[in-house]
């Protein structure tokens, strides 16, 4: 759970400021802020993982005694390359050794993360020496297992067990069951209660004959006096006696709710010169208190400097008009209590790809298994999404196409099937698609309204059984939307429903017209009948702006999937129960 942010659009703006100069820019991003969301989740899912293990059945290596077993865990890269993350203790004399060394590894959503474990007897001879030091060649193999981080953590109960296997050196196509491997995976959070303030001030100090734009800052007091700024409102213009919007605090971030907190307020200034004008110093339990009495608390300004600095007391007064504590669920709880993402496709078959025959076109299947563009980008989402889809059959759609002997459909099943569109894996998916370029003409104009509508029913369909069901379409296209409107009421109808919308714009084409669709760069979408989106539920992103790496565009925009399921399983105070 992040530390401070607010669910309302305009709550988050806030003055931006770093280290060096602490506030700078009217509406800049509030750096403080945005850098504890991303390491807490908010721009990308990047939470703590630690992993504790087992094994049971193991061989038995040694004449005189049982084995002494060590486990090695490994993370294996993009290539196959495999990087040491860290070893247990040896176990003495044990076929069923329960270590007690945990390991911590980084849960990415937006990636797979293949995990390898091997498992040694340690020789007598080498009892005495650090783990870290001893040489694996020296010791006996006695089992290996490989697994998917994701695999392990959609568990109800987070816990895996897997097959221990080594190669059988006669039968060298064949592999030995050396036992099993249980892991364990605990997500590293502190508290998980955030207290909502709404702040006002009264009578604040004018200053500045210029500007009356007032904001608050709130720091945290450490060792040594030093504060250290955890939250930003938003400037209010033109007004001394101002309410903000909502803050969020995490618990744990302030560090307690005895722990003393400052608060500031500044008169904002363009030059970035923000003037003081009044602050106090409470706790979290203390602000409790202020909010349930209904009274304000007087500011104070600190005068002079050194020995001789002493406080003059304002008229100026804070009041907390709410204060409300709450639990906020990771989404890694929502996980293990059941909760699924659900993967849907849909295909732009419009003619301006090119025809597929033909090596210049985008839909070119080349002979030698080098994947188009289309290709990579199922694939790159599809390989991730998967691990969170129970039954792994993914609804796949063609538009802008013309079937054999039929109309232009702007929504066809990929399978052929006039009756489901269901397909089964990412192999169904790739085995759709080429299928479709045999047996459909391109054609065009290029409409989302369809694949949109028809992936919000599956979704509205979801939602009144009861299922616990996300879902995420995938539109890959060549070109702008040309039902720019028709698609907007689309997705302001959508955007009450679980679903999150990914598109990716394959080719040369100028894509700018449709960032329009991502809220992100700008307004909150708005339909023909004036209705506000509820969410942002579209990310965008050009293919061709992939870059060589680890990580593609493609799955960068994957890190946002997380931020948006909670934000609609929050907003309807969905809770992960089992």
């Amino acid at each position: 759970m992040g530390n401070c942010f607010s669910d309302v659009p305009g709550g988050r703006a806030a003055i931006g400021g770093t280290a060096r100069g602490l506030l700078n820019a009217i509406d800049a991003p509030n750096d403080a802020v945005d850098n504890f969301l991303r390491s807490r989740g908010y721009h990308g899912l990047f939470s703590q993982i630690e992993l504790s293990f087992s094994a049971s059945g193991l061989r038995d290596r040694d004449f005189l005694s049982k084995s002494d077993p060590m486990m090695v865990l490994y993370t294996r890269g993009k290539h196959g390359a495999l990087e040491e993350i860290g070893r247990t203790e040896v176990v003495l004399n044990s076929l069923d050794p329960k270590w007690i060394t945990k390991h911590l590894i980084m849960y990415h959503f937006e990636v797979v993360q293949f995990l390898v474990f091997r498992v040694y007897d340690v020789d007598t001879q080498f009892h005495n020496l650090d783990v870290k030091m001893l040489k694996l060649e020296e010791q006996q193999f006695l089992g290996e297992a490989t697994c998917a981080l994701s695999e392990i953590i959609i568990k109800s109960d987070r816990s895996l067990a897997l097959e221990l296997r080594r190669e059988d050196p006669i039968r060298s196509m064949h592999s030995q069951n050396c036992g099993k491997l249980l892991v364990h995976a605990e997500e590293c959070v502190g508290s998980k209660t955030t207290v909502e303030l709404i702040f006002r001030c009264s009578d604040l100090e004018n200053r500045d004959l210029f500007s009356k734009d007032p904001f608050l800052i709130i720091s945290k007091l450490v060792e040594g006096g030093t504060h250290i700024p955890i939250c930003k409102t938003e400037v209010i213009k033109n007004d001394l006696s101002p309410q903000w919007k909502p803050v969020f605090l995490n618990i744990q971030q302030v560090g307690g709710k005895d722990n003393p907190l400052i608060l500031e307020c500044y008169n904002f200034n363009t030059n970035g010169k923000h003037d003081l004008i009044g602050k106090v110093q409470k706790s979290l339990a203390e602000l409790e208190k202020l909010h349930a009495s209904g009274q304000g608390e007087t500011l104070f300004l600190p005068t002079g400097g050194g020995h001789n600095s002493h406080n003059k007391v304002l008229k100026s007064r804070v009041y907390l008009d709410k204060f409300s504590e709450s639990v906020q669920y990771s989404f890694l709880d929502y996980l293990s209590a059941g909760f699924e993402l659900n993967f849907m496709v849909a295909i732009d078959f419009t003619a301006s790809n090119g025809n597929p025959r033909l090596p210049d076109s985008l839909h070119y299947i080349d002979p030698s298994g080098r994947p188009n563009a289309y290709q990579k980008a199922i694939v790159e989402v599809g390989e991730v999404l998967q691990f969170y889809d129970s039954d792994k059959r993914f609804p796949t759609w063609g538009f802008g196409a013309r079937p054999i002997d039929g109309p232009v459909s702007h929504c066809f099943n990929l399978n052929g099937s006039s009756h489901y569109c269901e397909v089964e894996g990412i192999q169904g998916i790739m085995m759709a698609y080429t299928s479709a370029l045999l047996n459909v003409s391109l054609a065009g104009p290029t409409l989302f309204g369809p694949v949109i509508s028809n992936a919000a029913l599956i979704a509205s369909q979801s939602v009144a059984t009861g299922a616990r069901k996300y879902f995420v379409l995938l539109i890959i296209t060549d070109g702008v939307v040309t039902d720019l409107q028709e698609t907007k009421d689309a997705l302001v109808k959508a955007s009450d429903l679980p679903l999150s919308i990914l598109i990716v714009g394959v080719g040369g084409a100028d894509f700018k017209e449709m960032e329009i669709l991502d809220a992100d760069k700008g307004e909150r979408l708005e339909s023909s009948f004036g209705r506000v989106a509820s969410r942002d539920i579209v990310q965008f992103v050009p293919f061709r702006d992939v870059q060589s790496g680890e990580i593609s565009v493609v799955q960068a925009l994957l890190a946002e999937l997380p931020t948006q399921f909670l934000s609609y399983m929050r907003n309807r105070n969905i809770q992960p129960t089992l």
